[in-house]
């Protein structure tokens, strides 16, 4: 299956729900490419994994540089609604501790306007 992005806005968050393979080839691409774009746009971003099926190491890859190039422009990704297998390829290679991780959107909003101890990442 394919990458699919739906973009939302909510309270000057970007939230962008992911359904699909985030893999190696052009689905890691345009997930890295709408992230930057959007930094034009908010320097809030939330990514909703639920609908992610499968992620190898280059879509783990544009994870990790998105979080980056958000840290560089002193912007903020967290993430969301995590499914079992993406937060296990996450714990395993500890790339979990890194992010901030929500069991929902709504949390990752709230988080927002809340200091980030409340991540259970």
């Amino acid at each position: 299956m394919a990458l699919t992005l739906d973009i939302s806005r909510t309270d000057g968050i970007v939230v962008v729900q992911c359904s699909g393979r985030i893999v190696f080839g052009e689905e890691a691409d345009e997930l890295r490419r709408v992230v930057l774009a959007l930094f034009k746009e908010s320097q809030q971003i939330i990514l909703n994994l639920a609908a992610v099926t499968y992620i190898d190491s280059s879509g783990l890859e544009t994870l990790i540089a998105s979080f980056i190039s958000a840290r560089n422009r002193r912007a903020e990704i967290k993430f969301a609604a995590l499914p079992a297998s993406v937060r296990r390829v996450l714990t395993i290679t500890r790339v979990h501790q890194l992010f901030e991780i929500y069991d929902s959107t709504e949390e990752a909003v709230k988080a927002f306007h809340s200091p980030p101890e409340a991540a259970i990442g």
